[in-house]
Parts: structure tokens; sequence; C-alpha cells
């Protein structure tokens, strides 16, 4: 069973609020798109700095 469908425990041992639940959720979201933005620039630079290699 993935992390997502089982109840995650706060430091109490009580279970998460569904609003922190989806906090997390976003920033962890947030954090994976820009990652993904990184990534994405980074192979745009690389894609250019080899058709420029190929024209020149």
């Amino acid at each position: 069973m993935s992390e997502e469908t089982v109840p995650q425990q706060g430091g109490t041992g009580q279970p998460k609020g569904l609003l922190q639940q989806m906090e997390e959720l976003m920033a962890a979201l947030n954090a994976d798109l820009s990652a993904l933005d990184a990534d994405l620039q980074v192979g745009d630079v690389e894609r250019r700095v080899v058709e420029e290699g190929q024209a020149g």
C-alpha cells in the first residue's frame, strides 16, 4: 500500500488532519514541479548548445 493511502501519524500519535495532509501534499508537489522545471531548463540549455555546435 502506498504511503499516500495510509493515514500518517503525527508526533503526538494522533492522525493528521485533512488540511495538514493537503498542505504536505501541496508542498511535495511544488518541490517536484520545481525540480522538474530546473531539469527542463538545463535540458533546454544543453539542447541549444548542441544545436549551435551543429550549426557552426
